[in-house]
């Protein structure tokens, strides 16, 4: 009998065991190798889809380590049979294509899925069957715009009577209902914002907008109007900052300075809070400044144009300011510099496995200011109850050809009502889709 029920034992154990080697596989599976130090500031040709890296301000060169070097990338035709790569059991196909300049991308809350063709001035509307992977209404929703990026429903939550469009020079407001698949009338306009473009040589163009989630305030991203503030002494008002103003447009002031160009804005769905995706300065080096993805505090200031992150100044200015130093706050998630970090969202959908959910995917277009490229790709920054921890993962790459043209940049981010995740390419004019099939 003790025989019997020593061997019973034995089985339990090595049952328990083979039960934790599993788990102990399958998290080594989800977690990819975490690059530190110098090697998570590499280049596209370590980036694989659950790649993480984490960077500090402790891994920050000093300014001109490198030299600045101009190295915009070399647009190609997709080669044939191409497509990016996604961790296993996620599955890209391409959604739309023969866009014109494809950029920032909102989900309604029907799930029709509005989008912004910048450069030619419109708004486009998609709506999915869910599980589909071609649309069932592609159309222009409004046009006429004028560098038209950010787009928002007010009131937040399920019935919005209006969408919002962040334009170059101003925020204008449509009526909408859910189900509207044209504007009914002309834009209303709220208020003017530091006007820009790089059709005119205006600076950093995009604005983004988003919703407190209590519907009582309106924040507005708007970018520097120079890399870092050459030949001027002061920042042009309301330029490199986050913005805040009451839904109608009136009581702007400013929420978060020395951003210098928030990209993409979005509201964290369990703390309320507002974070951006942010692309910091060129010119100092390959690796400065680092692109950022952060929680924004209300009257925070993050650096732009005295200094940087880890309390840093920035040599171009001579020391001028040196006072801001010690305010200067560093951000939660440092990326790899010159990656050009784009829009991001939250992802709220229930396809994607439990690891993936309530996260950050960021869309990362890539550099032009570096000798070997980095970007080209989609990120995943894991949250905690709200909260970073510094890691960041490649989750779509593949977007560079092994001579380092490129033929796909993402810009856009967001989740489709059936929990797939859209990804917009202005390189390609296209929209990719990520769903999860299951290993």
């Amino acid at each position: 009998m003790r025989e019997n029920i020593s061997h019973t034992r034995l089985g339990v154990l090595l049952a328990v065991t083979l039960l934790f080697a599993g788990v102990g596989a399958a998290m080594a599976e989800d977690n990819g190798p975490l690059l530190t130090g110098q090697g998570a500031m590499g280049d596209w040709q370590k980036d694989a889809p659950g790649v993480r890296r984490r960077i500090t301000v402790q891994d920050l060169p000093e300014p001109y380590a490198t030299r600045s070097i101009d190295n915009g990338p070399k647009l190609v035709k997709r080669p044939a049979g191409a497509l990016p790569k996604v961790p296993p059991g996620f599955v890209v196909e391409e959604f739309v294509s023969g866009l014109h300049n494809p950029r920032l991308m909102r989900t309604a809350p029907n799930g029709d899925v509005f989008l912004a063709e910048s450069q030619p001035g419109r708004i486009r509307i998609l709506r999915m069957k869910d599980g589909a992977n071609t649309p069932e209404l592609n159309d222009v929703f409004a046009s006429g715009l004028s560098l038209p990026f950010g787009i928002a429903f007010y009131p937040p939550g399920n019935d919005p009577q209006y969408l919002y469009v962040a334009q170059t020079d101003a925020v204008v407001r449509f009526p909408y209902h859910s189900g509207d698949v044209k504007a009914s009338r002309k834009p209303q306009k709220l208020c003017d914002l530091p006007g820009g473009g790089r059709l005119r040589g205006g600076g950093h163009w995009t604005r983004d907008v988003t919703f407190s989630p209590d519907g009582k305030k309106m924040f507005v991203s708007v970018g520097s109007l120079t890399n870092d503030l050459e030949n001027r002494t002061e920042p042009v008002p309301n330029r490199a900052n986050v913005l805040e103003c009451n839904p109608d447009g009136s009581g702007m002031q400013v929420f978060a300075l020395g951003v210098r160009n928030a990209v993409g804005i979005a509201v964290e769905p369990q703390t309320g809070e507002l974070w951006g995706s942010v692309n910091e300065r060129d010119g100092l080096g390959d690796n400065l400044v680092p692109d950022y993805i952060t929680h924004f505090r209300r009257g925070g200031f993050y650096g732009w144009p005295w200094g940087y992150m880890g309390g840093h100044l920035d040599p171009t200015h001579h020391g001028a300011h040196a006072d801001m130093k010690d305010k200067i706050i560093t951000p939660d998630v440092i990326l790899q510099s010159h990656s050009a970090s784009l829009e991001m969202t939250f992802y709220t959908g229930t396809q994607f496995p439990q690891r993936y959910r309530n996260n950050i995917f960021a869309a990362e277009h890539g550099s032009w200011n570096r000798a070997v490229r980095t970007g080209y790709k989609v990120i995943m920054v894991p949250l905690e109850n709200g909260r970073a921890s510094g890691v960041y993962e490649d989750f779509m790459t593949g977007f560079v050809t092994s001579n380092a043209d490129v033929w796909g940049r993402p810009v856009g981010v967001t989740v489709a009502h059936d929990g797939s995740l859209l990804v917009s390419d202005d390189g390609g004019n296209r929209i990719w889709r990520v769903s999860y099939q299951g290993h």
